[in-house]
Order: C-alpha cells, then structure tokens, then sequence
C-alpha cells in the first residue's frame, strides 16, 4: 500500500534560515499559523502599504526595529488572538512569530508597539482607510455592475478605565461605538467612536466618501446602501436620491406600522398552521413621517418560523421599487 502520508511542509526560507512545519515533537508553537498568514500577506502587500502610510519620525539609524516589522507583528498577533499589547512581553521571543515577521532576533516589546499606536492621528486613520478601499478596488478584475455597502455599529467593550468609554444602555456595559463598513465580506471603513455617539454618526459624510472614490473609477456602477433602523434618517435618504443611490433601510416599529402590519402577520400565521412551512409574506406601501419631506415606500416583511417569536414582522424602506425585495 503506498504511504500517503506527508511528513513535513516546507515554507519559504527566512534569511537563511529553513522554515518547515512536521509533526514530530521538538520544539513547538502554538502560533504555527502564522507563516500562513505570511503568505497571504505576501500576496496581498497589505501590511507593506500599510507601514508606508503611517509616519515614523524616528532617528532611523537608532531604531532596532522597523515600522514594517511592528506592523506585521502587530497585525498577526490580532489575527492569532493576542489583542493585547501585553501579549507580546512574551510573543516577541516566539519562534514562529519572528519567522513571520522575517526577523532573527527578538521582537518590538509591548512599549515600543504601544508608541508606534499613539503616534498614528486622524491623518494615518484616513491613509489607512485609503490602503483598505484601493486594495479592494484592486482586487475586481473588471468593473462590477452593483455594490452593496452595509453600515453597522456595534459595540467594542472596554475593560479599563481607556479614554473616551462610556456606558451604553442598549449593550449594558461600559464600550466604544465603532462604525464599519463592508461590501459582502471585505472590509471597508472601520470607524472608532465613542459610545455616547448617535450610531449614524458620520455615516453620511463615510457614505458620500466612498461613492465619490467607487464612482471615479467605476462610473457606471450601481450602489445600494443598507443599513438597520439607526440609519434611517430622511437627510442621509434625500441625499441617496439626489445622487443616485439604491438604499433599503431599516425602520423602527411604531403604532402606525404594527397597524398596517396587522392583517399580514394573521395571514402569515394562518399559513403557517395550514401547511408547516415557514411563511415569509411582503407588503409595500407610501409611508411618511411628520419630519420627512415626502413619503417613501416602504416594504414590510411578516415571517412565522417554527422557532422563535412568532409571528414577527420588519419594515424597511427601499428604493427604487421591487428591485429592494432582493437586497433583504
């Protein structure tokens, strides 16, 4: 029978030094992933654009570590896990870690890595943003026909006493707001605010940013921006119909929708006890409220499941038309 079995895997050479993953004991890591995100990062040159968009004031002849090798022990490190700056008192003798890094000494300690982080201002955060939207630009072969870009703002929980939390009564506990961006699974903007901000904070001007860049090198290209109920503000929608932008939003429940809801959800239930199946049921009509210019149309969605509250029932507001049905 022939032996199948792969006793080693070899990894590009370190300066000079041979790079192999086996399976037989001796000196182990428990980071041995890094070296693939090595590899990716060799392709993508992520952390190379990176480095060169933030500024390094440093006497270089002085400095034992560069910006580039900081950036990439930093950004692995989150990728393995390690969020604290703390981790590296340890990390940086880690074997591995410095295969990665391509450096054959000891790493950047948890201060030095710390002094590089409080240099960076609003300046490196915007030519950061500017390294994630070029390289996703880079990445279509050919011009895509529609993007859909989802804004959320989640929570980022905060353990000490850092500057600028606050305690949020929706998550319970002391966070920072940040705003993030994606089209599908790419991240686009990753905006860090405080917690006592509105949760659409800057979305406008983030939103008006990224069309401008998208539309400069894709002029024919469709955007629809989705976003849950905090994003529903008749300013932001006015601006998305004035420039051509898709949008399906959230809407928060009010007596008036649950009215109008009502005769879906007793459909949608009485379905659901007829045949077992779920139900998923739309209506649309024009909705307006007393602080909108117009009215809109609005797209409700009543659903009973066999788990769950049942039924239940969401409303958005999509334009233009049906074309939002699919965007859900």
């Amino acid at each position: 029978m022939t032996d199948c079995i792969q006793e080693s895997l070899p990894f590009p050479t370190c300066r000079g030094r041979r790079v192999e993953a086996r399976f037989s004991g001796g000196a182990i890591t428990s980071n041995g992933g890094v070296l693939l995100l090595r590899e990716a990062d060799r392709r993508l040159g992520l952390t190379g654009r990176v480095a060169k968009a933030l500024s390094d004031p440093r006497r270089k002849a002085s400095c034992v570590h560069d910006a580039l090798s900081m950036v990439r022990q930093r950004v692995y490190s989150l990728a393995l896990g390690y969020e604290d700056l703390n981790d590296h008192d340890g990390l940086r003798g880690d074997l591995a870690l410095q295969t990665a890094v391509e450096s054959e000494r000891v790493l950047a300690s948890a201060s030095t890595l710390c002094r590089l982080e409080r240099r960076a201002g609003r300046a490196e955060a915007l030519r950061l943003h500017e390294v994630l939207v070029e390289q996703f630009i880079a990445s279509y072969p050919r011009p895509p026909r529609r993007l859909i870009l989802d804004f959320d703002a989640t929570d980022d929980r905060v353990h000490g006493m850092q500057v600028g939390r606050f305690y949020h009564g929706y998550y319970r506990h002391y966070c920072f707001l940040p705003l993030y961006v994606f089209c599908g699974d790419r991240l686009l903007v990753s905006y860090l605010r405080e917690s006592r901000k509105d949760g659409a904070k800057h979305a406008w001007a983030i939103l008006a940013l990224l069309v401008r860049r998208l539309r400069r090198v894709w002029p024919k290209v469709k955007i629809t921006f989705r976003g849950d109920s905090g994003f529903c503000r008749w300013r932001m929608l006015t601006w998305c119909e004035r420039h051509g932008i898709d949008y399906i939003v959230g809407i928060a429940r009010n007596t008036r929708l649950a009215a109008r809801a009502g005769p879906l959800l007793i459909e949608a239930k009485e379905a659901f006890e007829q045949s077992g199946d779920k139900q998923r049921l739309f209506d649309a009509f024009h909705y307006a409220a007393g602080s909108w210019d117009k009215p809109r149309r609005l797209i409700v969605k009543a659903e009973h499941t066999a788990k769950g509250s049942n039924p239940s029932a969401q409303a958005h507001l999509g334009v233009p038309g049906d074309r939002a049905y699919g965007l859900w």
